[in-house]
């Protein structure tokens, strides 16, 4: 696993850019040969589902999230007879969405390259299209990864935070996959775009904890008539990646406790939470930066390039 010291979102150096004991190995040029037109293929269908619901952005950005404690595409990856996947872990059971996107762009890929892209590079080139799109910045994409051959609800339950994580927990989570502080602080703006359901914020409708905006408070409290009831994770500018979610908070009006959480007592998280609310550019600049890290995430175990995002080669017809 590699080390990245509080604060840093930079890989020191190859011998460190290991996780789980597997050597990172991905390119920026790893299709140039032999599939130049992946990149394009992805944007041209990503940019489609967008415009057709703009909701789409949040949910494709979101898929890479959910898949990136090994970001090797098991999240995709369909029930069968001996394997109960990711799909139907608590973090994703009825809430992920996009899985037919990345299967119109898989077919396309597949047609003029089979067999030779990815499904979890797909997942890191169309979250940072679906950023793009909505008007946050671009990073060039490490490519190279491969796709498991497993999948693990229970690993998925683990590993993803729970909406009601207070900061001790979130940090521990990221740290235990060599990430740090400014990225856990710069990749939860993520939440500046997309929605989440009533009963997933439960106890900010039941007082909140002392930071809580009263006025969104009863807001909220309007709108969750019911447990599935959608809320705007960034109720300022729901649909746009902007800075907007770091000045929410600022004002007690994250949405999930976890978002509220990163403003509570540790001064080095505010201090980023303020110079990200403060200047676009520096969150930009740092969210981009811990997209490529957390991407690099690799898993020790045996991959492929699956022909169907949805299943292993082998028991494909």
């Amino acid at each position: 696993m590699f080390s990245a010291a509080l604060g840093s979102s930079t890989l020191p150096n190859e011998a460190e850019a290991c996780v789980n004991g597997a050597t990172i190995s991905l390119t920026f040029d790893f299709y140039l040969s032999s599939c130049p037109e992946a990149e394009a293929i992805v944007f041209s269908w990503v940019e489609k589902a967008v415009s057709d619901d703009p909701r789409m952005a949040a949910s494709l950005l979101r898929l890479h999230f959910h898949d990136c404690f090994g970001c090797d595409a098991s999240v995709l990856l369909d029930d069968t007879a001996s394997m109960v996947g990711e799909k139907s872990a608590a973090p994703n059971a009825n809430s992920l969405r996009g899985f037919d996107v990345i299967d119109a762009i898989k077919a396309e890929i597949e047609y003029f390259c089979p067999q030779t892209v990815s499904c979890a590079d797909i997942l890191a080139i169309a979250a940072r299209d679906a950023v793009v799109l909505s008007g946050g910045p671009g990073w060039e994409v490490e490519m190279g990864r491969k796709d498991s051959l497993i999948a693990s609800k229970a690993a998925a339950n683990n590993n993803i935070p729970s909406p009601n994580s207070d900061l001790p927990t979130l940090l521990s989570k990221f740290q235990a996959l060599g990430l740090s502080l400014q990225d856990l602080l710069a990749l939860s703006g993520a939440h500046t775009m997309g929605k989440a359901r009533c009963s997933t914020f439960s106890a900010r409708l039941n007082g909140g904890g002392p930071d809580i905006n009263l006025e969104f408070l009863q807001s909220l409290q309007q709108l969750c008539a019911s447990n599935t009831t959608l809320a705007d994770l960034d109720h300022a500018t729901p649909m746009t990646f902007d800075n907007r979610y770091f000045t929410n908070i600022l004002s007690g009006e994250g949405l999930l406790p976890s978002d509220q959480a990163l403003v509570g007592g540790v001064d080095e998280a505010r201090a980023l939470v303020q110079s990200y609310a403060l200047d676009a550019r520096v969150f930009y600049r740092d969210f981009a930066k811990s997209m490529i890290v957390m991407g690099g995430l690799q898993s020790a175990a045996a991959g492929e390039i699956r022909r169907n995002c949805r299943a292993v080669n082998q028991i494909l017809p």
